[in-house]
């Protein structure tokens, strides 16, 4: 039985796995019509297939068409959108002056540029029409400087830092703006980022469900938060790094990145 929820219909990004595809699960279980939006084809097709309402929209972000015609579906008014999550990104661990820095090209470009496409066009959208939400995932990386993910914790910073701008302006238009804070998930991320190692080097206790996840952020966007941090280790650390002196937080991220080497 669907679950009741106060989202009307949305639009997931990077939905073919990890925490897009939890939040696409828990939109379909509450009934909620959702556009899925990934590259890989089948797979939406395969998530569509569980639930009534759910359309696949096959785009690559980084290419100018694809983004377009997602700009497009998040703006129309025939069949409004009132529910965006900007999910996809994708991160690279290792040493900067050692990665390929086409590939630190398309991060950026994904994880910042297609975001900012996504939720101008959202916005522009929403407030006029007095209702909507905006769930932007970033992560907990984006809270202090993260040697060996370098590029991919500058992108979270600004991911964090423009949506809680976002939401200041949202303030008083029905418009919801969150962002989405999560600590180690257990994804996909880890083997494309390959950061694989993670799973061996921290303890059971600090991996987040990723379904909890999902959860948090949905919950969080429609109470109306600016900052969703699913767990209580990492509300902690979120507000310690707001207190600790930055050469210290800088300096003990560099420690725990090369205790994960």
């Amino acid at each position: 039985m669907a679950t009741a929820s106060p989202f009307r219909s949305a639009l997931v990004t990077g939905a073919s796995s990890g925490i897009g595809e939890a939040i696409a699960h828990q939109l379909g279980g509450s009934g909620v019509p959702t556009v899925l939006v990934a590259r890989r084809t089948d797979r939406l097709e395969a998530l569509a297939a569980r639930y009534d309402g759910f359309e696949v929209l096959t785009a690559d972000l980084n290419d100018a068409d694809d983004l377009a015609a997602v700009v497009a579906r998040v703006q129309s008014t025939a069949d409004p959108v009132d529910l965006l999550v900007n999910n996809a990104g994708f991160g690279t661990s290792g040493s900067f002056a050692d990665l390929d820095p086409d590939r630190l090209h398309d991060e950026i470009g994904l994880n910042v540029q297609a975001l900012t496409r996504l939720s101008h066009a959202a916005l522009a959208t929403m407030v006029p029409r007095g209702r909507g939400y905006l769930l932007n995932v970033s992560s907990m990386a984006g809270f202090q400087p993260a040697p060996k993910l370098a590029v991919y914790a500058a992108t979270k910073a600004y991911v964090t830092n423009l949506t809680e701008s976002l939401h200041e302006e949202a303030r008083g238009t029905g418009v919801h703006v969150t962002a989405l804070c999560p600590g180690l998930t257990k994804t996909e991320f880890q083997s494309v980022s390959n950061s694989g190692s993670y799973a061996t080097k921290y303890p059971p206790f600090a991996w987040l469900p990723v379904e909890a996840v999902a959860s948090a952020g949905l919950a969080d966007v429609a109470r109306g938060r600016a900052l969703s941090v699913p767990g209580v280790i990492y509300k902690g650390m979120a507000v310690a790094t707001d207190v600790m002196p930055r050469r210290l937080v800088r300096r003990l991220s560099a420690l725990v990145q090369r205790g994960s080497d």
